[in-house]
């Protein structure tokens, strides 16, 4: 083979590999394009998502505080008049607190007084008129809420007196929902209160204090507190993302 024919067979060699080299580039570049086109699509799918999210909270949030603004304006308006001679105010979140029980029970007893089943008699009829009329859709629960202060005998430790609480608690919340329950005027309503309605005995849990001390007086209370299905929806949510 001739000096020339040697030279042109490494230089058609060269090309050749030169030749692979490009194609294997060429094909390296085309399966980085898809796969970056793949990313990106995913992002933006991601993106759209997380948008998505985001505007359902928002729509679900706005849903939540304009209910309870309105069940605000609404209790606020129907019982504006007697909360001073009902001892009861009623929180922006449209719960209903009467705070002082003494007037309600004999202390350390769970039997409704005569003075109370006149409230009720007055209250809860119209409590129950303005919430299932306005708002039956968008309520999972009412609850009624008794809370104690930290008092009990003297001589018990902290468990005894939460526990003797607990039981004092739950006996008067379920004597208000016994009572109400049984108002003939609440007949129609029945079939609904039965599904929604609950009595929840706090203890001292929730106490109230003032300048980091226990303020005896005002843990001392029972509440109806309105339970919205947008707070359902809003703990579903962070449940969800906390996963």
């Amino acid at each position: 083979m001739s000096k020339i024919d040697k030279f042109r067979r490494k230089e058609k060699d060269g090309h050749n590999i030169w030749s692979s080299v490009s194609d294997l580039m060429s094909g390296l570049m085309i399966v980085f394009l898809f796969t970056s086109v793949i990313f990106m699509s995913k992002v933006i799918d991601e993106n759209t998502n997380i948008k998505k999210q985001q505007e359902t909270v928002e729509n679900i949030v706005t849903t939540y505080e304009e209910s309870k603004e309105n069940i605000y304006e609404d209790l606020y308006n129907e019982f504006e008049a007697d909360m001073n001679n009902w001892h009861m105010e009623i929180d922006e979140d449209g719960t209903i607190r009467f705070k002082e029980p003494e007037v309600f029970f004999s202390r350390g007893e769970a039997e409704l007084k005569s003075q109370f089943k006149d409230i009720l008699n007055s209250f809860f009829p119209r409590y129950i008129d303005v919430i299932y009329t306005n708002y039956k859709d968008k309520v999972t629960e009412i609850r009624i809420e008794g809370h104690t202060s930290s008092e009990w005998e003297e001589g018990g430790d902290t468990k005894t007196s939460y526990f003797k609480n607990m039981e004092l608690s739950q006996d008067r919340t379920r004597n208000v929902l016994e009572y109400i329950m049984n108002m003939e005027s609440l007949n129609e309503y029945e079939d609904w209160l039965i599904n929604n309605i609950t009595a929840n005995g706090m203890s001292y849990s929730q106490r109230i204090y003032k300048n980091n001390v226990e303020d005896k007086e005002a843990s001392r209370r029972v509440e109806f507190r309105v339970i919205t299905n947008s707070e359902e929806t809003i703990d579903d949510i962070i449940d969800n993302y906390k996963e």
